[in-house]
């Protein structure tokens, strides 16, 4: 038997899990990582513990499988996306903590940004909108407020990189400085037509070039674990960011095909093959892991507030005591009796960007109950992510392709299947739920096993891909419309 590990390094956990050639998993292994939070707004990790967290979850996970690391075809990264590490080239050791994705002390900078009018431009050249999300507003603070960073850099002895930059450099004991497609055309300085580094990009934040990792295909040799940490040299043969890592683990391989990822927010990616498309209906054009120097793209949209709802339930209202008791509660009455909940606890991600929209309930009457709530809630999540794949389909037509025709889900909530079932009623197409979930670390396994021959091409992985469940739309689609009609007025109302 063959065998790949998977490194998923998240936001709240680090991850290690063996797969064998048939996708199936063997072991795995899990630690928490400590979220920092010094003033409000500010998100940070600690580099040296993701580091720590990493590699004891990837000795514990062979140990589990109770089989040594010569036994490891190769190692797949994936890992969360934009988080931002600077270290020292020489002592490898950091120079300030991690700044995490959700971290917003950059938007002053992306404000300027925005006011100087390089939003186009950014948006032409890397598929993204200006934003604090990204890396590269977050490296020029490091560079400006770290003190001695920047005269640092400017004499190249700093090294830059995302979560997957830092693995590798600690795994191969400084011997490799870099990154994947996937994850490079999430900092916002990278040209992902040309899959480059964009040269006017790096001059508009002052950040110099010696920083930057080198980019490589996302199934590639990127080089090799140092024999001491695990007991063998073992190639590291895919990278890519945990959204990306997703839908390659789902299968997506063409345009026109995918996914939702269902956890503390929803991230949908549908795949667009190797047409750039620029949205118009508010989402992100990124880069598409990819198995050859060729680019490959994808549109994504992003739902701030996804399972997090069901948790504001248990802690914020204290209605149910576990996030178990949510399905059972929503089923105990038909519908939502006109109930519409649009949890935007953050403001509104896409399709919308409304950064100051607020929560609300709407639709109550002297017959609402717990109940009404609880379904409302549940249903919050599949009115947002059937926004953002109208949204999707109308530029997939508009581009000359066809709407999506499946939409295959993984993450914690897609085990829910009230949420499902409705999903598929609001959008008219079947949702299918895969055997194996865990696909953001199948996807790095699936680009690992890929470079290092263990599959002969992604057709072969679309044969191994199986779904365990197809929920099938059972709504007339006026009535689907009509409730769509309904989540659009509920969002004008959380909007004004």
């Amino acid at each position: 038997m063959t065998y790949l590990l998977a490194l998923d390094q998240g936001t709240s956990s680090s991850r290690s899990i063996v797969f064998d050639e048939h996708g199936h998993i063997v072991a795995q292994a899990q630690q928490e990582l400590p979220q920092i939070y010094p003033q409000p707004g500010w998100v940070e990790h600690d580099p040296l513990e993701i580091w720590r967290t990493q590699l004891a979850t990837a000795r514990e996970a062979l140990a589990k499988a109770g089989i040594a690391a010569n036994a490891i075809k190769a190692v797949g990264i994936t890992n969360q996306r934009e988080t931002t590490v600077l270290w020292n080239r020489k002592t490898g050791q950091p120079v300030h903590h991690a700044i995490v994705w959700q971290d917003r002390r950059a938007e002053p900078a992306c404000a300027q940004l925005r006011a100087q009018g390089h939003a186009d431009a950014i948006q032409a050249r890397t598929g993204l909108l200006i934003d604090a999300y990204f890396s590269g507003t977050k490296l020029q603070w490091m560079l400006d407020n770290v003190p001695g960073a920047r005269d640092a850099a400017e004499r190249g002895e700093l090294a830059f990189g995302t979560v997957d930059s830092w693995l590798m450099w600690q795994l191969t004991h400084g011997a490799v400085h870099a990154t994947d497609v996937s994850n490079a055309s999430r900092t916002m300085l990278f040209n992902v037509r040309t899959n480059q580094w964009d040269e006017d990009l790096l001059a508009l934040l002052r950040i110099p070039k010696s920083l930057m990792p080198q980019v490589q295909p996302s199934s590639s040799h990127f080089g090799d674990i140092a024999a001491d940490l695990l007991g063998h040299a073992i190639p590291i043969g895919g990278v890519a960011g945990d959204q990306q890592s997703a839908l390659f683990g789902q299968a997506c391989f063409s345009a026109g095909m995918a996914k939702n990822t269902y956890g503390t927010g929803c991230f949908m990616l549908m795949h667009t093959g190797g047409n750039f498309q620029k949205s118009e209906n508010g989402l992100l054009t990124t880069s598409a892991a990819q198995t050859t120097r060729q680019p490959e793209f994808a549109m994504e949209g992003s739902v701030f507030v996804g399972g997090a709802v069901v948790q504001w339930l248990r802690d914020g209202l204290r209605a149910i005591a576990s996030s178990s008791e949510v399905q059972p509660l929503a089923e105990s009455v038909p519908d939502s009796g006109g109930v519409m909940m649009v949890p935007a606890f953050t403001g509104l991600g896409a399709p919308y960007w409304k950064p100051e929209a607020r929560g609300t309930i709407t639709g109550l009457t002297r017959g609402s109950t717990l109940a009404h709530i609880a379904r409302a809630a549940l249903e919050s999540i599949a009115y947002q992510s059937a926004a953002l794949l109208i949204a999707m389909s109308r530029d997939a037509v508009a581009a000359g392709g066809k709407p999506v025709r499946e939409l295959r889900v993984d993450g914690g909530a897609c085990v829910n299947d009230l949420l499902m079932q409705f999903q598929a009623d609001l959008l008219g197409i079947p949702v299918v739920r895969p055997a194996v979930v865990e696909t953001t670390a199948l996807g790095a396994a699936y680009l690992a096993g890929l470079s290092s021959g263990v599959y002969a091409g992604t057709a072969e992985l679309s044969q191994l891909w199986r779904a365990e469940r197809r929920f099938l739309p059972t709504l007339p689609r006026d009535q689907a419309q009509a409730l769509m009609a309904r989540w659009e007025h509920a969002v004008a109302q959380a909007t004004l």
